[in-house]
């Protein structure tokens, strides 16, 4: 059973960093990609970055390319997502998810079958 684990959020100023974790059992020697999603109060949950089982290929939100990067380290089982000069727009709840299928990397929440119980980030201005 794949189970993963968000933690480091928090509150802070705009301007900010955080940096997110994600702690991931159960999914030994499957390659898939890895993506962090959010979600605002009264907004759907969003893409927000994304990177596949060696980091060949990575995806980002149009709104945080340049100040958020997202890491993997297979052997730890963990994924990170660094987030620098954070905005109060970057309010959310954050979710790290597992895909699917090895191989593919996509920004679809359907496309992500596993996911964690997510970690607040306020970001106040």
């Amino acid at each position: 059973q794949v189970q993963l684990v968000e933690s480091g959020g928090g509150l802070v100023q705009a301007g900010s960093s955080l940096t997110l974790s994600c702690a991931v059992s159960g999914l030994s020697g499957s390659r898939v990609a890895m993506g962090w999603f959010r979600q605002a109060p009264g907004k759907e949950r969003e893409f927000v970055a994304g990177i596949t089982w060696i980091g060949g290929t990575i995806y980002y939100a149009d709104s945080v390319k340049g100040r958020f990067t997202i890491s993997r380290d297979n052997a730890k089982n963990t994924v990170t997502l660094q987030m620098n000069n954070l905005k109060p727009e970057d309010t959310a709840i954050y979710y790290c998810a597992a895909g699917q299928r090895e191989g593919v990397l996509t920004q679809r929440a359907g496309d992500f079958g596993s996911w964690g119980q997510g970690t607040q980030v306020t970001v106040s201005s």
